[in-house]
Parts: structure tokens; C-alpha cells; sequence
């Protein structure tokens, strides 16, 4: 648990520099610092969702060894 606070304090203070320095605002770059986790929390999910799919394409796809004489 210690780890995941680190992380997130690691993972704010990131956020909120890089907005800071980008518009030297500090409402603006505390309210990204807070908003951008949860959109990353989000996108994240659905990258899951994605690349599941995908695996699961690769899956159902026979494996092809044609042209590598040194797995035969």
C-alpha cells in the first residue's frame, strides 16, 4: 500500500509540473494534476478491453512456423 501512495504522490507531483510549466497556472495545473489519473483510470480500462480482444484474435489464429526451418 505504501508503494501505491508513492506512486500516486510520485504520479501528481509529474502531473502537476508539467501543467504548471506549461501554462503557469496553479488552479489549472492542480485541477489536471487530479483530473488526468481518473481519464488515465478510464482509457486504461478500455485498452484492457481492446487488447483482450486482440489476444484472443491471436489466439484463435493458427501459429505459422513456414520459413523457419529451425523450429521444425
Amino acid at each position: 500500500m505504501i508503494k501505491t501512495i508513492t506512486f500516486a504522490i510520485c504520479h501528481f507531483t509529474v502531473a502537476f509540473s508539467v501543467a504548471y510549466l506549461l501554462t503557469g497556472n496553479i488552479g489549472v495545473s492542480s485541477l489536471l494534476a487530479l483530473v488526468e489519473p481518473m481519464v488515465n483510470t478510464v482509457a486504461y480500462y478500455f485498452h484492457e478491453k481492446v487488447w483482450d480482444k486482440v489476444k484472443r484474435k491471436s489466439a484463435d489464429q493458427p501459429t505459422s512456423h513456414a520459413g523457419h526451418a529451425w523450429l521444425h
